[in-house]
């Protein structure tokens, strides 16, 4: 990234977000980056973490993120902001070679996970008459990926319940925006080949893959006070390769 013409700074002083997904890969990054801007950030992930602001959370289980969200309005005192971040992929393998039960598992992770997780903070953030919901959804939702039906279809209806969310909280006080990105360089590549990486770099116009810090840059703005206009929005992060 070129770093020729500065990068925004953002004053969350006083704001408490919650980080789904929190551990590792983009999450964790929207965690520190969201810590450098001054926020005071619960992470929410089903690994367990040495942070004193880390909830062991599994956001298919509504009650553990109800739980959760009223452990954090009792520390903090408020919620104002909540990002998605908690994903699974599974693996990959035509539609008719699914195991009905990974298949349901993805879905239950992306898509009831980001539900449980905004019908357990909007309320908090309807009451505060202000707050923002960040939801990672993924290129994949908007396209289609072949071989992976179940976290396509998942990310679509994040990208739709964004929408729909969004036009519901419009006149709140209360932003909801989703985040499409292509492939990211994350721990998770290590898990494909190095074949397949390379394909999808070969998709994207420029060439690479996006960062996570380029992402919780995104994720930065969308819960700023510089995000005013935009509401039931996806943000393409795709280095050029969406086509709409």
């Amino acid at each position: 990234m070129s770093e020729n013409y500065g990068r925004a700074s953002y004053d969350f002083a006083n704001a408490v977000a919650v980080v789904t997904g929190g551990a590792s890969g983009i999450g964790a990054e929207v965690v520190a980056h969201l810590r450098r801007c001054g926020a005071r950030v619960a992470v929410w992930d089903m690994a367990a973490l040495a942070d004193d602001d880390a909830w062991k959370v599994d956001v298919t289980d509504l009650d553990s993120v109800e739980r959760a969200a009223q452990e954090v309005v009792k520390r903090f005192g408020r919620i104002d902001f909540a990002v998605n971040s908690a994903g699974f992929a599974g693996p990959t393998m035509p539609l008719d070679a699914y195991d009905p039960l990974m298949w349901r598992r993805i879905v239950d992770v992306n898509l009831v996970g980001t539900f449980n997780v905004c019908r357990a903070v909007v309320p908090h953030l309807r009451a505060a008459g202000a707050g923002r919901i960040v939801n990672i959804a993924s290129l994949a939702g908007k396209e289609g990926t072949p071989n992976a039906s179940a976290y396509s279809a998942a990310k679509a209806g994040v990208l739709a319940l964004t929408k729909s969310l969004g036009k519901e909280l419009a006149t709140t006080g209360i932003l909801v925006n989703a985040i499409a990105p292509a492939a990211v360089h994350t721990p998770i590549l290590a898990q494909m080949s190095p074949a397949h990486v390379q394909t999808m770099i070969d998709k994207s116009p420029m060439q690479r893959l996006g960062e996570s810090i380029e992402v919780a840059e995104m994720v930065a703005w969308l819960c700023s006070g510089s995000c005013t206009f935009n509401t039931a929005s996806v943000f393409d992060l795709s280095g050029g390769r969406a086509t709409y």
